[in-house]
């Protein structure tokens, strides 16, 4: 019950419980792991089809997404696991890290700029999840710059799709069409479903616990 108007006691102000949820609203739960399907056979397919550093950047990025809905979704784990967890989220993390590197190193920089582009858009999500929702003009400039650095994505989703059509490796360009596509959409899922289409004050904050 809040406290009558006028009385300041810090004693009877209980902080309101933060709700919780996971990359989808629980009514969306078979679209969650019907994408969570898709982006396992993604991996599968570079595992077959793409270079190695495009399956340890796939398998790397899918891994983290699993532990993002884990963080998020409310799922109640023994603390044991706590630390096991987090050991994989930091090797999945230097995985990505390791991706980032091969790709610079072989000279793919539309591969190259596009993981950076990725890194910007997870950069972002951290700050939404950290921000207080009173702070109402920081995420409206955080929604600004996912914007943009979504645009780009979908730049680089149609470049590959051009490349496929006149490429001399069309496959590879259409494996990086549907691999594009796949997180584009994850991820646009994650923004309207995680954080809410709605004003700051009505979003979910899902705080990751503490490490």
């Amino acid at each position: 019950m809040p406290g009558r108007l006028g009385d300041t006691s810090r004693a009877d102000i209980a902080p309101k419980p933060r709700p919780r949820r996971g990359f989808v609203r629980s009514g969306w739960s078979l679209g969650k792991w019907t994408i969570y399907a898709l982006l396992a056979i993604d991996v599968a397919l570079y595992a077959r089809y793409g270079r190695l550093t495009e399956l340890i950047d796939t398998a790397a990025w899918l891994v983290l997404l699993l532990l993002f809905e884990w963080e998020t979704g409310g799922w109640r784990l023994p603390a044991r696991w706590l630390p096991a967890l987090h050991s994989v989220r930091l090797l999945a993390s230097v995985a990505v890290a390791v991706a980032v590197v091969g790709y610079a190193l072989e000279r793919v920089w539309l591969d190259f700029f596009n993981e950076l582009t990725w890194l910007g858009i997870v950069a972002l999500l951290e700050l939404e999840v950290r921000l207080p929702s009173s702070a109402a003009r920081l995420h409206r400039l955080r929604r600004m710059a996912a914007a943009m650095l979504y645009l780009a994505l979908i730049g680089f989703l149609l470049t590959w799709a051009a490349m496929g059509f006149g490429d001399e490796n069309p496959q590879a360009a259409w494996l990086d069409t549907w691999d594009a596509l796949l997180w584009l959409t994850a991820f646009v899922v994650i923004e309207l479903n995680v954080f809410g289409a709605g004003t700051p004050a009505r979003r979910v904050a899902a705080v990751p616990p503490a490490r």
